[in-house]
C-alpha cells in the first residue's frame, strides 16, 4: 500500500497537473494506494501525523509536492515505525530533489517508488525557537535567519507568485531585501563550546542539502548523511560584497571570499541584538532573535 500526500497548489498548480499524470500511471500499474490532498497550511503535517501516530507497520509514504510540501510532512511524521518517503517533485524550487538528483518526469520517479533499488538515510534537522513556550519545528534542506529568511517571508505573501519562475523572483524579491536589510551584531555557539562573535551578520543559513531558494548554493559542502549541519554566516559592512556572496551562490562558484564564514556542527545557538525573519525550507517562523539548531543524524529513510 502506497500513501501519497498530494499538494495540488503546488508549483502555480504544477502539482494538480503531476497528480493527473499519476493517477492514470497507478490505474494502468494496478498498484493498491490511497491520495489526500492539501488545501491549504498545515494540512500535509496533520496528513502526515494521522497516517504514522500509534502505527508500527511500515509505511510507504510519497509526497507529491515542493520542498514546502515536504517540510510539513516530515515535521509530522511519527517514526515509532519503519517510514519510507517517496517524492515526485512537484514546486517551484525543488532543492530537494536537485541534491538527490531525482528525475524531472513524474512517470520516471514513480517507477523508482513502485520499484526501489536504492534507499538512502538522510539526515534532517530541528529548529527550536520562542520565548516561554519552545517551539520545535524539522527542516529537510536548510533552515536560516535573516536576509535570506527575509526573502522567503516576502515570496510567501508577495505578488510574484504567479507571473515569474521561482529563481527570477528569489532574486528579484532578493535584491529588495539586501537594498533594505540592515545587519546586525550576534554570535554563534558551536557544539555548546566555540563561541563565534561577528558585527555585521547580514544572515546565518544551517544546511542539510547544499542549495536553498530554488538552486542558491549557499553550503557546497553540505552532506545529508554526515549528521552535521553546513552553516553559511554573511557578514560583512560591505553592501557591494554582500550583492558579490549572492552571486556567488547564485551561480554555483566556491570563491573564498571576505565577508563569509561556513562552519561544520551538530548543533548551534543564534543569539542576535534584533530579531530578524527566520524560515525553515522556505516556510515562516516569525521573526526571532535567538534560534537553536540541531542535526538528527540518518533518521529518515527515502527512495532515491
Amino acid at each position: 500500500m502506497y500513501y501519497f500526500i498530494v499538494n495540488p497548489g503546488s508549483g502555480r498548480g504544477k502539482g494538480f497537473r503531476i497528480w493527473r499524470k499519476l493517477e492514470k500511471l497507478l490505474s494502468f500499474a494496478c498498484v493498491e494506494y490511497e491520495a489526500y490532498f492539501t488545501h491549504g497550511q498545515g494540512d500535509a503535517r496533520a496528513l502526515a501525523r494521522d497516517l504514522t501516530e500509534g502505527c508500527r507497520e511500515p509505511r510507504v509514504i510519497v509526497v507529491a509536492g515542493g520542498d514546502g510540501t515536504v517540510n510539513e510532512v516530515v515535521d509530522g511524521l511519527s517514526f515509532n515505525g519503519p517510514v519510507t518517503l517517496g517524492l515526485i517533485p512537484g514546486g517551484t524550487g525543488n532543492d530537494l530533489a536537485k541534491s538527490l538528483r531525482l528525475p524531472g518526469s513524474p512517470r520516471r520517479c514513480l517507477k523508482k517508488i513502485l520499484h526501489p533499488k536504492y534507499h538512502k538515510l538522510m539526515d534532517y534537522g530541528v529548529l527550536s525557537y520562542g520565548e516561554g513556550e519552545v517551539r520545535h519545528r524539522r527542516f529537510v534542506v536548510s533552515a536560516g535567519i535573516g536576509v535570506d529568511a527575509a526573502v522567503c517571508h516576502s515570496l510567501l505573501h508577495g505578488g510574484f507568485n504567479k507571473i515569474c519562475p521561482r529563481k527570477l523572483r528569489y532574486v528579484l524579491v532578493g535584491l529588495g531585501q539586501l537594498f533594505r536589510a540592515r545587519p546586525v551584531k550576534g554570535y554563534l555557539v558551536l557544539d555548546g563550546v566555540q563561541k563565534v562573535e561577528f558585527n555585521h551578520i547580514y544572515f546565518i543559513s544551517a544546511h542539510i542539502h547544499p542549495s536553498e531558494g530554488g538552486g542558491f548554493v549557499f553550503a557546497p559542502g553540505a552532506d545529508c548523511s554526515d549528521g552535521r549541519l553546513s552553516l553559511c554566516v554573511a557578514h560583512t559592512s560591505s553592501r557591494i560584497r554582500l550583492f558579490q556572496i549572492v552571486l556567488d551562490a547564485f551561480f554555483g562558484r566556491r570563491k573564498k571570499r571576505p565577508g563569509v564564514r561556513r562552519y561544520e556542527c551538530r548543533e548551534a545557538f543564534i543569539h542576535l541584538d534584533r530579531p530578524m525573519a527566520v524560515h525553515v525550507d522556505g516556510e515562516s517562523c516569525q521573526m526571532q532573535q535567538d534560534i537553536q539548531l540541531r542535526c538528527i543524524q540518518k533518521k529518515m529513510r527515502m527512495i532515491v
